[in-house]
């Protein structure tokens, strides 16, 4: 930790420095939003190659039980409305903390690892979360932070190509696929997801390996350093949510429209149904509608709309109906695009609604998501 900001910093933060990233506070620690090449090439450049981001912020968790792998998932799944025993060894699946009111406290991604289940949660969420599952996982589980590895993700259409060069075995590795593998005399733990829209891996490497590693990948061709900026313009760009801004602790999985993280089994009439924090609100929501959901919005001018922008149904109405949660613009698709939340009757595609900027009443469209196609390896 810095003793002149407080803030944490990565494994990677000198090497971040060297290579002049700008770095600025985020979830308490000292991150890069930027490098000289800029957030718009940084953008385009993972689209079109492969981009380096250090995800290092983010809360790596081992939960472990000499109970076995299905007394775990049990477990776990009384805190997500996640089908956790179908998630097989070398698997993994998103999913959704969620509390009693049927809000959700943090999103995370969950592996099988064969003898144990690796989460991989949010930096801002990180010690709440591990707190959670101490407080409410049954007393044979044990909850591990890892704090001596680093996390480093590979996104673009050339990031298979560039890390099977150093790990050879990724080329058979499908989305949503992870992987434990001997990397000289340590481990490396790899998933084949992402948070861009484009095929690429999360690497979870020993912290002291951290910087041989990114500076490897830095000297091929197709490899470039890239920031929070580009990273937020992407995921915007396919559609995903940004805890604390679309998701939050009011907000559940089907307001927030992401009920397809929740299967059959976890529904009324599954073989496990309910049994997580929320599950009236939830499952009630699920048969019946929210009032609400988040959307897709294509502000029709040229100006882009940032979080928090207030939304009409008119250009004259009085009576605010929602608010942007994410917007500004997307490099790829070469306009302004949005997301926030509007009534269910508001929410079909092609819905014409206003958007209130700097004192003037402009039309917005609701759109599908992604805006640009995903192009994971299925």
């Amino acid at each position: 930790m810095s003793e002149m900001t407080g803030l944490k910093r990565t494994p990677l933060y000198d090497f971040h420095v060297e290579q002049g990233g700008k770095m600025v506070p985020f979830a308490g620690y000292d991150m890069p939003v930027q490098y000289p090449l800029g957030v718009m090439k940084e953008h385009l450049h993972t689209r079109a190659e492969a981009g380096l981001f250090d995800v290092s912020h983010m809360g790596q968790v081992m939960l472990t039980s000499p109970e076995g792998i299905e007394a775990l998932g049990l477990a776990l799944e009384t805190l997500v409305p996640v089908d956790v025993l179908a998630v097989k060894p070398g698997r993994q699946r998103y999913g959704v903390f969620t509390n009693d009111a049927g809000g959700i406290l943090d999103d995370l991604m969950i592996s099988n690892t064969g003898d144990a289940l690796f989460l991989v949660v949010n930096a801002a969420c990180k010690q709440q979360d591990i707190a959670h599952l101490i407080s409410h996982l049954p007393d044979h589980v044990t909850v591990t932070e890892i704090t001596n590895r680093a996390l480093l993700a590979l996104q673009g259409p050339k990031a298979e190509t560039v890390l099977a060069q150093i790990v050879p075995h990724v080329a058979e590795m499908r989305f949503m696929d992870s992987l434990r593998i001997a990397m000289g005399g340590s481990e490396w733990w790899i998933s084949r997801s992402g948070y861009t829209g484009e095929d690429g891996f999360e690497i979870s490497v020993p912290a002291g390996e951290a910087v041989d590693f990114a500076k490897t990948l830095v000297a091929m061709d197709a490899v470039e350093l890239i920031g929070l900026g580009a990273r937020d313009s992407l995921r915007l760009e396919a559609g995903l949510c940004l805890y604390g801004h679309d998701i939050d602790s009011t907000t559940s999985p089907v307001e927030g429209n992401i009920a397809w993280a929740m299967q059959k089994t976890r529904r009324s009439g599954g073989a496990r149904a309910g049994g997580f924090p929320g599950a009236d609100r939830i499952l009630s929501e699920l048969h019946n509608g929210a009032e609400r959901k988040r959307v897709g919005l294509l502000p029709q001018g040229r100006a882009p709309m940032r979080e928090g922008t207030p939304l009409f149904a008119t250009s004259e109405s009085v009576d605010q109906i929602g608010v942007i949660t994410s917007g500004g613009f997307g490099p790829s698709v070469e306009r302004p695009i949005a997301m926030g939340y509007l009534p269910a009757e508001l929410t079909n595609i092609g819905t014409e609604i206003y958007a209130e900027l700097r004192g003037k009443r402009l039309p917005v469209t609701v759109a599908d998501m992604p805006f640009r196609p995903s192009t994971y390896k299925r």
